[in-house]
């Protein structure tokens, strides 16, 4: 590692992703000094991670590492922080961002987490993170890949991108957060992993809802694989690479949510699925499930950029009401025949 190690590493978010790779660095640092503070916004969330070392709402009876703490405070919490990891929800990134940058070290590096585009500007994360901070690309990076949040909390080997266009910050970050479980790759196609991350959460929704619907896996294998091809159309039509997409960024990431019932966005499909009304699906959920918030933004995306992309569409219509659950099948399998490796 060519770069010092941190002073401390600031987690902004208590969630169950944010919560989980605070213990991962926290588990890689541990021989190497470095705090990790995590931060809550709730008191007690903070309080819980302090004197009992859990974080029960999202973890269960996870016991946390001892390097761990956590506070309610942000200035508390950025102060002397050399790395900055965002796990908040990213339609409030840009107002929380406004707050927190006023605490951030010189030359910080910022590290996101999230994986949705902003709903207004079509922005992708890292994009947002830029606009309002100011900070230069070497100085922001992303991680994303197969990484549902209870497997990595109980240890369960998984491996990740960390994506960055200044190899040198991507390989700081990748050493800091190589714990023995969780081996962490880099790559410098920034826009790639982040929209493999966002678009997977869409296909995972529609995945969700042909099982709530008792569809089998013959269709569920469909829905992924041809979601994949439209999210490499994507990809490839804003400049990111086809290899990325086969990585664990793309479809690794796609498998996984879309397969295991620990996904938010899986769920919330199946739900839609078994007929309930947006409304109640939000309700039942304890955690959002980013798709929702994204699928128009990302539809809007594709559109701007003359991208087809059918399952994304199908999506939300049905979660604008245009389309029924019933009839999202009968619309994707009415579309017009064509060769496999068409790119539209």
């Amino acid at each position: 590692m060519t770069k010092p190690l941190p002073r401390k590493i600031a987690v902004m978010g208590a969630g169950s992703w944010g919560t989980t790779f605070a213990k991962v660095l926290a588990d890689s640092v541990v021989d190497k000094g470095t705090p990790v503070q995590i931060w809550a916004r709730r008191d007690d969330a903070a309080a819980e991670i302090n004197d009992r070392h859990t974080n029960s709402r999202y973890l269960r009876e996870t016991k946390l590492p001892a390097n761990i703490s956590a506070s309610s405070d942000q200035r508390e919490v950025l102060t002397d922080a050399d790395l900055v990891v965002l796990a908040i929800p990213s339609q409030s990134l840009r107002q929380e961002l406004a707050a927190f940058k006023e605490h951030f070290a010189p030359g910080v590096v910022l590290l996101s987490l999230m994986k949705g585009l902003e709903r207004g500007t079509d922005l992708r994360m890292s994009e947002v993170i830029s606009e309002v901070t100011g900070l230069p690309a070497e100085q922001v990076a992303v991680l994303s890949g197969p990484n549902l949040a209870m497997e990595i909390a109980r240890e369960q080997p998984t491996a990740s991108v960390v994506a960055c266009t200044d190899s040198e910050t991507a390989e700081w970050i990748a050493e800091l957060c190589s714990a023995p479980y969780f081996r962490p790759y880099t790559n410098d196609d920034v826009l790639g992993v982040e929209l493999g991350g966002i678009v997977k959460n869409i296909i995972a929704l529609a995945v969700g809802m042909c099982d709530g619907m008792g569809m089998g896996d013959n269709t569920k294998s469909t829905v992924i694989t041809r979601g994949l091809a439209e999210t490499t159309r994507l990809v490839l039509a804003l400049g990111g690479r086809l290899d990325t997409l086969a990585g664990l960024s793309g479809l690794g990431d796609l498998v996984a949510t879309c397969s295991s019932s620990l996904s938010r966005n899986n769920t919330a499909g199946r739900l839609l699925g078994q007929g309930l009304f947006l409304e109640e699906v939000n309700d039942r959920m304890s955690q959002t499930a980013e798709g929702i918030k994204s699928a128009r933004a990302v539809f809007d995306l594709a559109q701007t950029h003359k991208v087809e992309m059918p399952i994304t569409e199908a999506v939300v219509m049905v979660l604008e009401g245009k389309l029924s659950v019933e009839n999202m099948a009968a619309r994707l399998l009415s579309r017009e025949l064509k060769s496999e490796g068409e790119q539209h």
